[in-house]
């Protein structure tokens, strides 16, 4: 399953805040440095699936808000959207 993120870096908390547009708005505790956010946003994502971080892959948007991340697991949309707290 591919998600469309919009990450917001340096919140308070790690955690889905909704829509913004047509992607999932993410906001992150991490600081936006040196690759911190991405690793934070994919060890978040994959604790809150329960899946290993190898099972994620950032597709686009290394250096961007706006990005593109494959989930590989055996869980429905669904199910992911749950896991992250958006449903």
């Amino acid at each position: 399953m591919r998600l469309t993120l919009h990450v917001q870096p340096g919140a308070k908390k790690t955690q889905c805040a909704g829509e913004h547009g047509e992607a999932l708005k993410i906001r992150l505790a991490a600081p936006p440095v040196d690759g911190k956010a991405n690793h934070a946003l994919i060890t978040w994502i994959a604790k809150q699936l329960g899946c290993p971080k190898r099972d994620i892959a950032l597709l686009s948007g290394e250096k961007n808000r706006h990005k593109i991340i494959e989930i590989s697991t055996g869980k429905s949309p669904d199910e992911i959207l749950a896991c992250l707290g958006y449903l």
